[in-house]
């Protein structure tokens, strides 16, 4: 296969050009934010800080989560992610003064402003990447856009890994967080280059866009109408519990038992595997010999047992140490002091377990965008939809920041992981046994060019609306 046939028939306007950019925007902006993350503490020695921001981050996310879909439905998606965008660099820079001052305010409020940007920018990239495809290829489609946003997560690690690899500091250097910064700034600008959802067009010949008017009043009833749908009230404890494990993984194991960086080199698989993982399950879900049904559970079922193995070799991991670094003279309590990648013979355990958390998150979350993916193909629906998972989810990650910020002991911030995992499974189960094998069809594109003119002259041609 030479590079013409790679590239032969690509076209700007299709679904899966655009899942491509807003994977790169996502790549550049939250893949950035989760290797930050995922050192522990923000890359910082004290964790209070990143967990009281990341606190105030879920709680403006859960808000604009839920409302982010409306959101993006009646201002669009390129300057909804373009400007949501610039959030992460504020959160990331906010470190480089908090390196210098030792106050974490400005991180804390840099942290409630991304929350904001998250909660938009999130509703209008899960739109793109479960309503653009066909109903065949949505398994396919979320696994592409988890690919190129986890290489995101991939770089990050690679960063603090390599310009700390000579370094004895427990916190990142100012030099890092520049290089978020500047990548941040980059996706934020590459969100103007996706094109309005009204000019996308599938293969087949059918609108991305099923015509629709909406307005505020409108967004705000079907706001509340979520919160009456029996699917998105079933499906709270996923969406609750979709990223809770992020502040048990990153915190009390990355940050606690390894040096910082190993921490780093960590993520760099971490991240790594998610991608593995979604291309694996992909071939699953898109599977067109099998009813949806029978996807969903045989989806539902590797989910399952494959998060209740690595919480069980979590337990086993976590009854070894009680406590991460708490100063500069005093170390973990984990045997034998912080681990370190060249010690293979202690290391290969825990981070064999730490790249399992990685195929884990990516199973659940790939299955989650599916399920919701299966429920309609209306993108305005879907909007709300994904805001709503990532509203939910948010409030669960709050939870779970706070957890470690009020010093819950790492024993019971896993008990609390699992015991949750174990109540998603129900409901979980309950809805993917509701799924039929097709969901409203798409309009044909012929069916909106009569209207395309007056699409061009609304106030803004991102509008969903057309």
């Amino acid at each position: 296969m030479n590079i013409q046939n790679i590239f032969k028939g690509i076209r700007y306007y299709s679904p899966m050009t655009q899942v491509v950019i807003v994977g790169f925007v996502c790549f550049l902006c939250p893949g950035m934010f989760n290797a930050l993350n995922g050192m522990g503490g923000g890359g910082q020695m004290d964790r209070t800080t990143t967990n009281n921001a990341n606190t105030a981050l879920y709680c403006t996310f859960i808000v604009f989560g839920i409302i982010g879909g409306s959101i993006v439905n009646l201002c669009g998606v390129r300057y909804t992610i373009a400007i949501s965008g610039l959030s992460y660099a504020l959160y990331s820079g906010s470190y480089i003064y908090l390196n210098h001052t030792g106050n974490g305010a400005f991180t804390i409020a840099a942290g409630a402003i991304l929350g904001i940007g998250a909660g938009v920018m999130w509703a209008a990239q899960g739109m793109i990447m479960v309503s653009y495809p066909r109903e065949e290829e949505k398994g396919r489609y979320i696994a592409v856009f988890w690919i190129i946003f986890n290489l995101g997560g991939m770089l990050g690690g690679i960063l603090p890994f390599a310009i700390n690899y000579n370094t004895d500091t427990d916190s990142l250097s100012d030099g890092v967080y520049i290089a978020f910064v500047v990548l941040e700034c980059l996706g934020a600008c590459l969100g103007l280059v996706l094109a309005p959802p009204s000019k996308v067009v599938r293969n087949d010949g059918t609108s991305v866009v099923l015509v629709k008017y909406t307005n505020a009043g409108r967004e705000a009833i079907e706001i509340v109408k979520l919160f009456l749908n029996p699917m998105m009230l079933g499906l709270i404890p996923m969406c609750f519990t979709s990223n809770f494990f992020y502040s048990y993984q990153f915190g009390p194991v990355n940050g606690s038992i390894f040096n910082l960086r190993t921490r780093g080199f960590n993520n760099i698989f971490y991240w790594g595997f998610q991608m593995l993982a979604a291309y694996l399950l992909s071939f699953l879900l898109d599977n067109i010999n099998m009813t949806r049904r029978k996807r969903g559970l045989i989806a539902f079922g590797i989910v399952a047992v494959f998060f209740n193995c690595i919480w069980g070799g979590s337990l086993k991991l976590q009854l070894r140490y009680t406590h991460g670094p708490i100063s500069a003279t005093e170390t973990t309590d984990y045997p034998g002091g912080l681990l370190d990648f060249k010690d293979s013979k202690r290391v290969a355990g825990p981070m064999i377990l730490y790249m399992l958390y990685g195929i884990g998150d990516a199973l659940y979350q790939n299955f989650a965008y599916w399920i919701i993916g299966s429920l309609t193909n209306d993108n305005q629906k879907l909007s709300r939809y994904a805001g709503f998972y990532k509203g939910i989810q948010s409030l669960g990650a709050t939870v779970a920041w706070q957890l470690d910020a009020k010093n819950v002991t790492y024993l019971h911030q896993l008990i609390g992981n699992w015991v949750l995992l174990v109540i998603s499974l129900g409901p979980m189960l309950y809805v993917v046994t509701t799924l039929k094998d097709h969901s409203e069809d798409a309009i044909p594109q012929s069916a909106v060019k009569d209207i395309e003119s007056d699409a061009e002259k609304a106030v803004d041609s991102d509008q969903l609306t057309v």
